[in-house]
Order: structure tokens, then C-alpha cells, then sequence
């Protein structure tokens, strides 16, 4: 992980309530071949030039192939180790267009991965020789003020939302990229700068718009299909194409105290037992994380004499006054002399950016893993201290992120999620540029997890794991005894399992 310091400009507002989303419709701009297209069996299948051309025909939106102008751009996604070629894209303009392409992936048996931003780190937005349903194109936010519920739909990001609410002093907990999606966070969870004051961003679903796999739209909420609703939020794309959240909002002012302290890598277990400390007994209006990592080489925006040296970066932000914010964040500037202090005044919006350039679509690779610790030992420390000094990149790094609050008051049978009760995430990342160093920069995430596993539950986080975690035995484990009852409801909302991609849990 590469942290420089941001600017925290002010952006212009470009998706506000009011705006309406429109989509001029267009049929697919190439003449299509019959195309083979494979099966969700792994059996290639031919489908002519005329059952492609009715699909199109009944899309708002776009149908594009391998031959069509804007399909090299379309296919790509935010991971840059995943480059797979599906053999057609439907982008859709609105849910009548995902209901049709859920209704013929079904029809042809195809294989099928559905795209909100595109930033699962696993690449389960696209596929190999299948079909994309990409809902991009639908991004609307809408707020309601005086009821203080925001309704996305499922192609926005967390910058779509947040623009949109911030515009009327609202907020609803999301993550901390801007542009990763909303439909992905929020159906494995959502973990952001806001909760241990409000939650996790599914807490915060009021109800959700769902394409299940025979084609039908319902919604799921507290009073309807309270069953899906409770499997959606963090149980992830197994049941269905959510085409439109609704979520609660609270206020929040746009101007926020943000700390990003850099402290001194060799000090990173005394860091580290002091962010432990100091997380236990901080407010809930502060959510924070301490990242592990190196000052990268050939970086204008550090000092060159500590270019390749090792740091313990302190972030987090005060949902509140940003005195007060300051006043009660000071800590973790004081406790010892830092290398460098960017802590400062912000506005909420900047301080979701913070990280934006250190994940840059399409230009590095990234592996991830996680875990969830009850609580963060000194024997864990040690495992964490030793590997942090292995990283076989720069870019790389180790967050660990600590919740309360909010989090861990809310019961763990409230709905899907796994790890609510652990009071630290550990998120371990690889990015990297070269494809020569795959092998050695998958490895070490994977070997740093397996380290500290010992004594744990072993729950992971969806959103911060790659490929690795999709073996049945793993989301068992992940799940605990809440895994039979995601498999009846697969069962019943997907029995053939359209909805695979993913990490799956199969309907039997």
C-alpha cells in the first residue's frame, strides 16, 4: 500500500438527489456472428446470429461481443491479474434489462457473473467464454431528506452515494474507496470509516430490489422475504441481482477531523500494542486502522532517506467537530515522535478518497486475504511484525482494523454476516505490477493468514478475499452454523445455482 498525502480538494457534485439517470436505448452496434458461449457446466454452446439479435432487440441498454467497439473497454475490471473475455455483455440500462438477461442466462444454461463496480479484488464481476450482466450504467442515488433514506441503484460506488448525501448533510456507512461498488460492499458487508458509530454498511439496509434466478423482481426487507433479506446482507451475490438499495441515512456535517500519522516501522510492535490499547477505550465516533508497509522507492511524496523503510501509519476518522476530533485523536500523533504527520481538517468526501491512488484500476495486481481475530494478542503482533517484514512489494501492506461500537452490539444472528463479534479485521494485500512476481506475492498473504489462524474462528471478510476462498469447506467454516441456513435459501431463491460466481454456497 502506497499512502502519499492527499490534497482533500473539494469536488463538484455530479450525481445529486434530483438528477434523473437516462440511457438512450440502442441495439448492438456490430453484426453478430453465432457465437459459442459457454455453460455454467463448462460445455461450449452455439447461439445464432437471430436469438442474439431478438436479446438485443429487447435490451434498453447495449449487447456487446467480442467484435463490438466498446468491448474491450467494458470487459476490464479494477483487478489487473484478472483479464478474462466473456463472449457477451449486457449492459443494462434498467431492472426490465436485468430481468431479461437473468431470463436468458437461464433459458441457455449459460455461465453467468453479474458486474456492479467491477472491484471484486476475486474478479467474480466477469468470466471466461459466459455472459456479464453490467449494471454500471444504472448508478442513480435519490435522497430523501426529511426521511433521511437514500435508494442506489446497483451500479453506483460509494461516490455516486456519498456525493449525493453529503449534498444534503447526509451519510450512510459505506467503505473507504470511492469507486468500489455499492452492490458489492454491502452484500459482503460493508466496513468503513463510520462503524463503530453506525454500523456496517448492510446494517443499514432497509430493503433491497432483487432478479432472482427464475426472473422474477421482489423485494426483500424486514416484512417481505425476510429470509433473502436476511442472507443478503453479508452472504454476497449468491441469491440474486440486486438492482436498486435502500438504505438508512444519518447526518453527519461535511467537515470531519482525519488522522494519518506515520510512526516508525521499527517500533511496529510497541505501534501496534498501543493502537490495541487505545482502540479499546476510544468513542465510537472514531474508527481507525493501523497500516503496516514500506515508504515505496523512487516515491516523490516522502522524504527520499526513507524511501524502502518501514512504517506503522495510524488513519482514522472523528464523525463529529473537528475539535473535538482532533482534541481526542491527538494520542495517537503524541505517543511518540512520528517520521511524518498528515492529520488535518477535511471533509468527509476527501477523507473517503484518502486511499483512491494507491488502488488505481487496471494497473496493478492485487491478492488479498483476511481474518477476523477476537482480539489482538501480542502473540499475533509478533506473526504480524515478522511477516510485515517480508513483503515482497512496496505496494504491499498490512491493515488491521479495529470495531466496536455499533458493530459488535448488534446480534450475530442479525443477518448473514460473519465476524461480528471479532474486534480486529486483519486485511493482508498484495499489489504488485509485474506478472514475474505472481507467485511470490500471492504467497505471502496466503502464508501471513495460515500463521495467525491458530486459536481462531477462522472467519474471513468477503470483500477483502481473493479466489482462495471458495472451496464449499471454507464458506462452511466461514459461516458456522449459519451455513445451513444459506443453503436453504439458495435453495429456494437459486436451486440450480445460476448465481456461482462468487464465493458460493451451493443449494445442496
Amino acid at each position: 500500500m502506497v499512502i502519499s498525502e492527499r490534497l482533500f480538494h473539494q469536488q463538484s457534485l455530479y450525481c445529486q438527489p434530483e438528477t434523473i439517470y437516462t440511457c438512450q436505448s440502442s441495439w448492438i452496434s456490430t453484426p453478430m456472428p453465432d457465437l459459442c458461449v459457454m455453460s455454467h457446466t463448462g460445455k461450449a454452446i452455439e447461439l445464432p446470429d437471430e436469438t442474439l439479435q431478438k436479446l438485443a432487440s429487447r435490451l434498453h441498454g447495449d449487447l456487446l461481443h467480442q467484435e463490438s467497439n466498446a468491448y474491450e473497454t467494458t470487459r476490464k475490471v479494477w483487478n489487473g491479474i484478472i483479464n478474462k473475455h466473456p463472449a457477451l455483455i449486457a449492459c443494462c440500462h434498467d431492472q426490465n434489462d436485468v430481468i431479461t438477461a437473468v431470463n436468458f442466462a437461464r433459458t441457455h444454461n449459460l455461465l453467468l457473473a453479474v458486474r456492479g463496480g467491477g472491484h471484486s479484488v476475486a474478479g467474480h464481476s466477469t468470466c471466461d467464454g459466459g455472459m456479464v450482466i453490467d449494471l454500471s450504467r444504472m448508478n442513480h442515488v435519490s435522497v430523501d431528506q426529511a426521511a433521511r433514506v437514500v435508494h442506489v441503484e446497483g451500479g453506483a460506488t460509494l461516490a455516486d452515494m456519498d456525493q449525493a448525501t453529503q449534498a444534503v448533510g447526509l451519510v450512510v456507512p459505506a467503505g473507504a474507496v470511492s469507486d468500489t461498488g455499492i452492490a458489492g460492499l454491502t452484500l459482503g458487508g460493508g466496513i468503513g470509516w463510520l462503524r463503530n458509530l453506525w454500523g456496517l454498511t448492510c446494517d443499514n439496509l432497509l430493503s433491497a430490489d432483487v432478479v432472482t434466478a427464475d426472473g422474477q423482481c421482489i423485494t426483500a426487507s424486514h416484512a417481505e422475504h425476510p429470509d433473502l433479506f436476511w442472507a443478503l446482507r453479508g452472504a454476497g451475490g449468491n441469491f440474486g441481482v440486486v438492482t436498486r438499495f435502500t438504505f438508512r441515512a444519518y447526518p453527519l456535517k461535511p467537515d470531519v477531523w482525519f488522522t494519518a500519522v506515520y510512526h516508525d516501522g521499527r517500533y511496529m510492535k510497541e505501534v501496534l500494542q498501543f493502537y490495541r490499547e487505545y482502540s479499546a477505550t476510544a468513542p465510537d465516533e472514531i474508527s481507525t486502522a493501523a497500516v503496516c508497509g514500506q515508504f515505496p522507492p523512487g516515491s516523490r511524496d516522502f522524504p527520499s532517506e526513507l524511501h524502502g523503510h518501514p512504517y506503522v501509519m495510524i488513519v482514522g476518522m472523528y464523525a463529529g467537530s473537528v475539535e473535538q476530533g482532533q482534541k481526542v485523536m491527538q494520542p495517537l500523533r503524541d505517543f511518540r515522535k512520528p517520521l511524518i504527520d498528515f492529520s488535518k481538517p477535511t471533509t468527509h468526501l476527501e477523507a473517503q478518497k484518502f486511499f483512491d491512488e494507491d488502488y488505481p484500476a487496471g494497473e496493478l495486481r492485487y491478492y488479498w486475504k483476511s481474518l477476523f481475530l477476537a482480539e489482538l494478542s501480542n502473540d499475533a503482533i509478533d506473526t504480524l511484525v515478522d511477516h510485515a517484514s517480508r513483503q515482497p512489494s512496496p505496494l504491499s501492506g498490512i491493515e488491521i482494523l479495529y470495531s466496536g461500537g455499533a458493530v459488535t452490539r448488534l446480534d450475530d444472528d442479525a443477518c448473514a454476516f460473519a465476524g461480528r463479534k471479532a474486534r480486529f479485521l486483519i486485511f493482508v494485500e498484495s499489489n504488485w505490477k509485474e506478472a514475474q512476481d505472481n507467485d511470490a506475492n500471492i504467497a505471502w498473504p496466503c502464508d501471513l493468514i495460515s500463521a495467525l489462524q491458530g486459536g481462531t474462528e477462522g472467519s474471513f471478510y468477503l470483500n477483502f478475499s481473493s479466489t482462495a476462498e471458495e472451496k464449499e469447506s471454507t464458506m462452511r467454516h466461514n459461516y458456522g452454523n449459519k451455513y445451513q441456513k444459506l443453503v436453504a435459501i439458495k435453495k429456494r431463491y437459486d436451486p440450480t445455482n445460476l448465481f456461482r460466481l462468487n464465493q458460493n454456497i451451493k443449494p445442496s
